[in-house]
């Protein structure tokens, strides 16, 4: 059964199973995301539910704009400025390094094809570090490393998809571009994508400040939110980062200049329940995508795959550390262990391995082990985050942006 053919009642449950999760980490330590993984990864494999498949459509078109548009809608383009260097360095060189140090790593070890490594790097360069930027706002880790973090998982998503779509292109066709006409292509779509979405947020600002009515402001950012998406889906730009410079152009000057404190308020609280029930059952979702027979039998390609992840996170955080520091925003020691650690893989990683041609040779191949990959990263790597900071802030205090009378009970 296709999600966008279930039922009502299985949509209700659905709901209701997250709602349950959300209730019960209120007592248990396991950040709720993780918990929907492995709630969803139990009734999975129990068979409590009829078979619900992800689709990209589903992922791309109908939860992603809205995630996306959340996180830059509340994202201080402040912080964002003076985070720039490292956020914009890590979204583009980081991405594209990791892409090819993870399908180099697997062509060589995987002994996978180097065409089919490298749209696995691609696909698996983008960060969804939801559940760590949880653990952050509990810990009140310092603001400038959890903006950095959740700046670059915004950014990198755009320039991960492009990366993505543009060697998907080459590989169905043919084609091969030199490396000048490469960067090319690659610049006209994500800065296409940033000016489609600056325009939208800039002309929505303008619109918006017309009206005071909550109600049809808050119907007019839906409006910008999937309505940069589709413009620059239509003229084959970056819909991800259109979407992204639409929030924060919006959020920051039409939301802090245009709207009223009611208006802000009820736009708040709208997209923060938008972005939670989306989040949710994405996260439910993915544990129940999960199929142990297929896990099982490309276990040692997956095993390979991981690797080539933490390796190549590992020289893009620690080889480019020298370049993301600033005067006003050091990357010390400390913070790049949680830089390396917390680049958790999620839902668009799922949504670009689901949209692969049905009769793509490979495709079985990576959605597998982008499905293993993810898993990873979410239950070992999300589960470890926590001990990890608070190992590091014993010898580092300045990590937690707290008073030092409240650092020992975060530490305990």
């Amino acid at each position: 059964m296709e999600l966008n053919t279930l039922p009502v009642y299985l949509i209700t449950i659905l709901l209701l199973i997250s709602a349950t999760v959300a209730m019960a980490v209120k007592w248990i330590r396991v950040p709720y995301s993780i918990a929907l993984v492995i709630v969803g990864l139990v009734i999975g494999i129990c068979g409590l539910l009829p078979s619900v498949r992800m689709t990209p459509e589903l992922i791309l078109l109908v939860c992603l704009p809205a995630l996306l548009f959340e996180a830059s809608w509340n994202l201080d383009i402040n912080q964002a400025k003076e985070n720039g260097l490292a956020i914009s360095i890590l979204a583009t060189v980081g991405v594209v390094g990791s892409a090819f140090i993870v399908g180099v790593v697997l062509n060589v070890w995987g002994k996978v094809s180097l065409a089919t490594a490298l749209l696995f790097g691609a696909i698996t360069s983008a960060t969804d570090p939801v559940s760590v930027l949880g653990i952050f706002r509990r810990l009140r880790i310092n603001k400038r490393l959890s903006s950095i973090l959740e700046g670059e998982s915004l950014f990198n998503d755009g320039t991960a998809v492009a990366l993505f779509q543009l060697l998907l292109f080459m590989v169905l066709t043919g084609t091969t571009y030199s490396i000048p006409e490469t960067v090319a292509k690659f610049s006209v779509v994500i800065l296409g994508g940033m000016l489609v979405g600056a325009g939208v947020g800039f002309i929505a600002t303008k619109v918006i400040a017309e009206f005071d009515d909550h109600l049809l402001e808050l119907m007019l950012t839906t409006v910008v939110a999937y309505g940069a998406f589709l413009l620059a889906e239509e003229i084959n730009t970056s819909s991800v980062l259109a979407v992204v410079l639409a929030g924060m152009v919006l959020g920051n000057a039409g939301g802090k200049s245009s709207m009223s404190r009611t208006t802000r308020v009820a736009v708040d609280s709208f997209w923060e329940y938008a972005a939670f029930v989306v989040s949710s059952l994405l996260f439910l979702l993915l544990g129940l995508q999960i199929q142990l027979p297929l896990l099982a039998k490309y276990g040692s390609q997956i095993g390979i795959a991981i690797v080539a992840l933490l390796i190549s996170r590992f020289i893009v955080v620690y080889l480019l550390s020298p370049w993301l520091s600033s005067k006003k925003v050091p990357i010390s020691a400390a913070w790049r262990p949680i830089l390396f650690w917390g680049a958790l893989r999620g839902s668009l990683s799922m949504a670009m391995a689901l949209s692969l041609p049905l009769n793509f040779p490979a495709r079985e191949q990576l959605v597998v082990l982008t499905f293993g990959v993810v898993l990873f990263t979410l239950l070992v790597q999300g589960l470890t985050v926590e001990p990890l900071i608070k190992m590091l802030a014993r010898k580092n205090p300045d990590l937690l942006s707290v008073p030092s009378s409240k650092r020992a009970q975060l530490k305990a």
